[in-house]
């Protein structure tokens, strides 16, 4: 190349450099070129499109070459594709599939026949987008859903603007499901303009997306962004006024002016535990919420109570976002201090978007349908404030919001150049109850014990803290880890994100001695996952002095962290817990220390007996809003604890005539089982109490211990 293509709107990844490393190997290329263009969220979604290539290879049976098409299998995402995520199918057998093809009421059966068209029996399962690469002669083809371009397809002159900003170069194909006689659709398209003396580009699907093409895969990338680019600048030469031919601005104009930053972070904090108990009527939920700019746009418009019912286009986007969001009437500054008075208010909107749902399915059921899954909205709009999704897991939920602010985008620049259209009730009830996606939903793996919770540990940094988060997010739970030690808390962060992605951890500053910094961990745990549904109250010290040793300002450190810490941590967990209306977990990691007596112990040992009192008290007076409150006794959990730190090891060890090195071994041998007690041993006593089995249990206390006689409960 003698120059490097040059974009605004879009982002040219290519390395020259890098591509020539792949020694024109083409399915090499392919994952190169696919993932540079998932990794510009502008291009597509995640999980959306679809690349190909086809190159010729050896059949392994005869040794002869024989063109192959590579492809993206099922449920892969471009962005993040590997080899092992690719489809192989012969190209001979494909295409031969035609005279098999019995119609578009027998369109499904065609997806079982591709797997007998299997060149690498390693292949992904193939996707649905199979035969729509297959008709097309292209080696390098791109199937996208770039924001830009669908705002052209979904608009209501779409065609029309699509010719004249091509020049005729972009064929149109009215909207249709995907599948395999839209795939015959496409090569019609093609040869019918070529019989008419134009070489197409690329062909823009109604309501859907975009192809492109190329010889090689630099040539496919390229093109792609020359498309998209075009249809960018477009959009852009439209918007911040009136249109030809349109006398009001883009979405009318603002209605209304959103909060302050600060105002709406706070605001969507109170309100996102009742619309996630609101949102969790059928399964429980996990949420998400965003105030971006392009949201606020939106929902603070004139035109907002006209396009949101709409629904979406694209079936990327719907099948994520549900038929349509339900917009709240709360006024953004409603006064929310009252959870129960504000449930009563958005339930009968829950009720109303329940029913219309119902309708909707009832409406357009066929005799083969799957049963209605969950009516209950995804996407919620709250105006000056922000928008609010709920799914299965958090990843689920951010995705689908990721994707509403696609279908935003689409919306703004279709209304911007022509009409907005979204797809008709019936082709969208075809889409998300097509027996293809519920075949795909019935072969996903059960969901982990904790899926769909939330746990707030506190001092989950380090020691018993992380081990028990660590567990919670091995169940499936999202964690928030919490600590007062910001390098601590960062490197927690980043173990747990590498570890389990970072859809699954939130970190907050945690004091447990200070309201207000308990208050701004309950409203982070709100803003990332819409509440918390597991408290496990673990941050402590110890201190050990002879009674006349101990000083007054150890003896209030004590009981400030240890008692009222968990006394402020509990109340203001359960405020939340109320509010969500799902019941909840308390456990407390007390010690054995509050059932035995001990020298050198007045403090720590009166605080931890405190913890265990108002555990059960706590346990008395919640069961009516189904929290349970339980117990977890320790004893010496030496490995990676804080306890040992501030003189505390030299301090038993006095009390008990050993060294401090000989405290392990110590500690082991008072045993009935002769155990060491590890960090893991204490998490998974936490589990054992919310992994469901315990479920109806309350006021418990489990020694994790080794066993010491004393401790026995009387």
């Amino acid at each position: 190349m003698t120059s490097t293509p040059t974009f605004k709107h879009v982002s040219y990844l290519w390395d020259e450099a890098r591509a020539a490393q792949l020694n024109d190997d083409q399915v090499a290329l392919l994952l190169y070129r696919s993932n540079l263009l998932g990794a510009d969220l502008r291009l597509t979604n995640y999980g959306g499109g679809n690349t190909s290539c086809k190159a010729m290879a050896p059949d392994p049976l005869t040794g002869e070459m024989t063109e192959v098409m590579w492809i993206k299998g099922s449920g892969g995402d471009i962005g993040t594709l590997k080899r092992s995520g690719l489809a192989a199918l012969y190209m001979n057998r494909l295409l031969a599939l035609e005279g098999r093809y019995r119609g578009l009421e027998n369109e499904d059966e065609m997806v079982a026949l591709f797997n007998h068209c299997i060149y690498d029996l390693d292949s992904k399962a193939p996707s649905i987008d199979t035969a729509l690469h297959g008709f097309l002669p292209f080696a390098h083809i791109d199937h996208l859903h770039p924001d830009a371009a669908i705002a052209i397809a979904a608009a209501k002159d779409g065609k029309r603007i699509t010719h004249e900003l091509f020049d005729g170069q972009i064929g149109w194909v009215d909207w249709q499901r995907p599948g395999f006689d839209l795939g015959l659709q496409l090569r019609d398209c093609l040869n019918e303009n070529a019989a008419n003396g134009m070489q197409l580009r690329g062909i823009m699907l109604g309501s859907h997306g975009l192809f492109t093409w190329g010889d090689t895969a630099h040539e496919s990338y390229v093109n792609t962004l020359e498309v998209v680019e075009r249809c960018a600048e477009y959009l852009e030469s439209h918007y911040g006024g009136a249109s030809p031919g349109k006398d009001r601005p883009v979405f009318g104009g603002e209605k209304m002016a959103a909060l302050a930053p600060e105002q709406r972070t706070q605001q969507a904090a109170k309100l996102a535990p009742v619309l996630r108990g609101l949102a969790s009527a059928n399964q429980q939920m996990i949420g998400h919420f965003t105030d971006d700019d392009r949201v606020l746009e939106f929902i603070d418009s004139n035109d907002l109570d006209r396009l949101a019912p709409m629904g979406t286009s694209c079936p990327d986007h719907f099948l994520r976002t549900k038929i349509s969001p339900l917009v709240l009437t709360l006024s953004a500054d409603a006064d929310l201090s009252d959870a129960a008075a504000i449930r009563a208010q958005l339930e009968p909107a829950f009720a109303g978007y329940r029913a219309m749902y119902a309708d909707y399915y009832n409406t357009c059921k066929h005799d083969n349908s799957p049963a209605m899954r969950d009516a209950n909205p995804v996407v919620l709009l709250w105006p000056g404030v922000g928008m609010f999704t709920f799914a299965k897991d958090k990843q689920t939920a951010r995705v689908a919001s990721e994707f509403y602010i696609n279908a935003i985008n689409v919306m703004k620049g279709a209304e911007a150049v022509s009409d907005y259209t979204s797809l008709p009730r019936q082709e969208a009830f075809d889409i998300e109850y097509w027996l293809l996606e519920e075949a795909k939903l019935q072969r996903m793996p059960k969901p982990k014990p904790l899926t769909g919770r939330v746990a707030l540990v506190t001092g989950s940094a380090g020691g018993i803290g992380k081990a028990i988060a660590r567990k919670f997010a091995e169940e499936g739970a999202c964690v928030v880890l919490n600590d007062i030690d910001q390098d601590r808390l960062a490197g927690a962060k980043d173990e747990f994100v590498k570890a389990f992605g970072r859809d699954a951890v939130a970190t907050t500053t945690l004091n447990v001695t200070d309201i207000d910094s308990i208050q701004r961990a309950m409203d982070e745990a709100s803003l990332a996952f819409g509440g918390v549904d597991i408290i496990v109250n673990n941050a402590g010290i110890s201190i050990s002095r002879s009674i006349t040793d101990h000083t007054l300002a150890e003896w209030d450190r004590l009981y400030d962290i240890l008692v009222k810490g968990q006394f402020m941590v509990t109340q203001a967990a359960v405020a939340v817990m109320r509010a969500q209306g799902l019941g909840g977990d308390v456990i407390n990691i007390v010690s054995k220390n509050a059932l035995v007596a001990g020298p050198n112990n007045a403090g720590y040992g009166s605080a931890k007996a405190a913890q265990l009192h108002l555990s059960r008290l706590n346990a008395a007076e919640l069961g009516g809003d189904h929290i349970r409150v339980n117990v977890v006794n320790p004893d010496a959990v030496i490995a990676d604890s804080n306890i040992w730190a501030g003189g505390w090891a030299e301090g038993r060890a006095k009390a008990y005539g050993v060294t401090v090195e000989e405290l392990p071994a110590y500690y082991a041998r008072r045993t009935l089982l002769n155990e060491t007690i590890l960090p893991v041993d204490i998490a998974n006593a936490c589990f054992a109490f919310v992994g469901g089995l315990l479920s109806k249990s309350t006021g418990n206390m489990l020694n994790v211990d080794g066993g010491v006689a004393m401790a026995f409960a009387r």
